[in-house]
């Protein structure tokens, strides 16, 4: 299936703040409690293809399978218990989704998750399953997005954006603090797949705050 655009929601307004900043926000994030330190691993055939080092950070292995759980639940950790009391809701048909089901989980809260009706079978009970109340609305990640926002306004609810949000990107940014850590020596570049930014956001700032000679491809 191929993955839905983000460009045609509308964006929430992020106050910019420095490399130091997130740097700061990245060392202070509370993914740990939900979270794993996922292992870095050697890829040798790809490495042998390649004629250099290939490593892979086994985010997979995470507990619903992706980073986005880092993101979800530093965002929700950090709200203030009254936020926590009306709930939480996003927009999401797929792994964003089930971060934020599972942190509200652990948090103790309400999550409502707002996916297009499109979305397969098997996101939906998954999100279901770890707690989360779906609501289906619209043919596309843009139509679920605008529902998810006027059910917030509605209901008073946190909206948990996917990824433009300071909490949620240094959330995906230890990622970048445990490789760095796992590969102290020489290393030459990151790659890291983009979709809405989020996570090459926190990667690229923690690395060229602490390693700025590593470089970080998109």
């Amino acid at each position: 299936m191929p993955r839905q655009r983000r460009s045609a929601a509308p964006a929430t307004a992020t106050a910019a703040l420095s490399i130091e900043d997130y740097l700061k926000k990245i060392l202070c994030a509370r993914v740990y409690d939900v979270a794993v330190e996922t292992d870095l691993q050697r890829a040798p055939r790809l490495s042998k293809r390649l004629g250099n080092h290939v490593w892979l950070k086994r985010e997979d292995s995470q507990p619903v399978f992706s980073f986005k759980i880092r993101g979800a639940y530093n965002k929700m950790a950090q709200l203030p218990p009254d936020a926590l009391a009306r709930g939480v809701i996003c927009a999401s048909a797929g792994n964003h989704a089930q971060g934020v089901a599972l942190s509200a989980a652990r948090l103790g809260c309400k999550s409502t998750i707002v996916m297009p009706n499109t979305t397969p079978l098997v996101k939906i009970e998954a999100v279901k399953a770890l707690g989360g109340q779906v609501v289906l609305h619209g043919d596309s990640y843009s139509d679920a997005y605008t529902h998810a926002v006027t059910l917030k306004q509605q209901q008073g609810l946190t909206f948990v954006h996917p990824f433009d949000d300071p909490d949620v990107i240094a959330g995906q940014g230890t990622i970048a603090m445990e490789l760095l850590r796992q590969h102290p020596g020489p290393l030459d570049a990151v790659f890291v797949a983009v979709g809405g930014g989020g996570l090459i956001s926190g990667v690229a700032n923690y690395i060229k705050a602490v390693r700025p000679e590593v470089k970080v491809i998109g």
